[in-house]
């Protein structure tokens, strides 16, 4: 009888969390599927838009294609890290100096690997324009070929141009977008965990509310159990607790302010984990709310209730959004809305395309398939209401063939929809 082990057949996604960990007793997520269904998607997005490669520089399009997961220094996106993919499925990571030798000694999967310097000061972008990029392309047959760019300063691709003229450089990004906007079966499970560690990091903050407790101490409860569950860092890097007046109009981070008696408290902090993010949303009250705050939470609840249900195979992001609004005016308050979006695409990106109800010109209307993963936050505020007037609610929804399903399970406030 053989013993032989083979992978796992591939499974369709279960709507549960059977753990972070790896595990002799059962398959759990299969990393390796994981980076080939990602690098099918991505090689199929630039042959619709006819790429021949994508040079990225996005740190969410970085671990797309790569699996780098990086040390992360604040404002510097777009200049630490990048890699070059090509439409035969070939990586290269130009990497940090910091990150090279472990990297290189950990990912087998990656192709060639390039030291490169933080691509800022003028002489070291030039450098990495003239001597690092143009022997890769060269090497894979790119130099006169169609290249896709995400982001880049002008330094860089006015660089480029120079030291690669036959090549094409075109945008990269809406071919990684695109490439990203459906998940597949391990991304969906990956996302799963993800949406675990931020339920539990909104647990421990809504625990932590009560009179006489900061904001900001809110905040460092939560961030402990994010790492102590192993997560890589919050969905939102300046974490969002803002209690009372700060919600109306919403002070989106965590100060020094006092919770007191009577003062809703909104907490927004998520998690990442294995490069996806999970995004959860809560708005409580420390102590007894009052008639007009319940008026506004209920509102709030039944508006993201119906985005819910509008969620659907065929639907469009616009369908959702008219829904979502529709239910807040049958309370009064279709125009109390934050002057923002009320739903975002979620994933390696923490926020991403499509989003739902984007009043600015120029936001897409997309139909909806199954697979998609959206964060759904609608955010209400009605200003002088004592201990404030502000309520968002938002929560992890992936859809599905049969509609929408909520991914996150964290309890809503019942002393608020009482």
């Amino acid at each position: 009888m053989s013993t032989r082990e083979t992978a796992p057949a591939h499974r369709a996604p279960e709507p549960w969390s059977r753990g972070a960990g790896n595990t002799d007793y059962e398959a759990r997520i299969d990393m390796a599927r994981l980076r080939a269904g990602r690098a099918e998607r991505a090689r199929d997005a630039l042959g619709r838009a006819q790429l021949d490669a994508v040079l990225v520089w996005k740190e969410e399009n970085v671990r797309y294609l790569a699996s780098l997961r990086p040390q992360i220094i604040a404002g510097k996106n777009g200049v630490l890290n990048g890699a070059l993919f090509t439409r035969d499925g070939t990586t290269v990571l130009f990497i940090s100096g910091g990150d090279r030798d472990r990297a290189e000694a950990t990912m087998p999967w990656i192709d060639e690997f390039h030291t490169i310097p933080i691509v800022e000061e003028p002489g070291l972008v030039r450098h990495v324009a003239a001597e690092i990029v143009p022997p890769v392309l060269e090497r894979h047959g790119l130099r006169r070929g169609a290249v896709g760019i995400d982001l880049a300063g002008k330094l860089l691709m006015d660089a480029l141009a120079e030291t690669c003229p036959a090549v094409r450089w075109l945008d990269g990004d809406a071919a990684m977008q695109a490439a990203r906007r459906v998940k597949t079966a391990e991304e969906l499970a990956v996302l799963e965990e993800a949406t675990v560690i931020a339920e539990a990091v909104t647990a421990t903050a809504t625990a932590a509310v009560r009179a006489g407790v900061r904001e900001c101490e809110v905040a460092g409860e939560a961030l402990r159990t994010l790492y102590r569950l192993g997560g890589e860092y919050a969905h939102v890097t300046t974490p969002f607790v803002a209690s009372g007046e700060r919600m109306a109009p919403p002070t989106r981070l965590a100060t020094d302010k006092v919770i007191r008696e009577g003062d809703l408290v909104f907490i927004d902090i998520g998690a990442m984990w294995n490069g996806y993010f999970g995004d959860i949303g809560r708005t409580v009250i420390c102590g007894a709310p009052s008639p007009e705050q319940r008026r506004i939470y209920r509102a709030v609840w039944d508006a993201q209730q119906a985005g819910v249900a509008a969620m659907r195979p065929g639907a469009t992001n616009t369908d959702v959004a008219a829904a979502i609004r529709t239910r807040a005016a049958e309370h009064g308050l279709a125009d109390r809305f934050l002057s923002l979006f009320i739903g975002h695409g979620i994933g390696c990106g923490s926020n991403e395309p499509p989003y739902i109800g984007e009043a600015i010109p120029g936001a897409a209307a997309v139909t909806l398939e199954p697979g998609m993963v959206f964060a759904l936050e609608p955010l209400i505020w009605v200003p002088d209401v004592a201990g404030g007037g502000g309520v968002r609610l938002e929560d992890m929804v992936v859809v599905t063939e049969d509609g929408a399903r909520r991914m996150s399970r964290s309890p809503y406030c019942a002393a608020l929809l009482a």
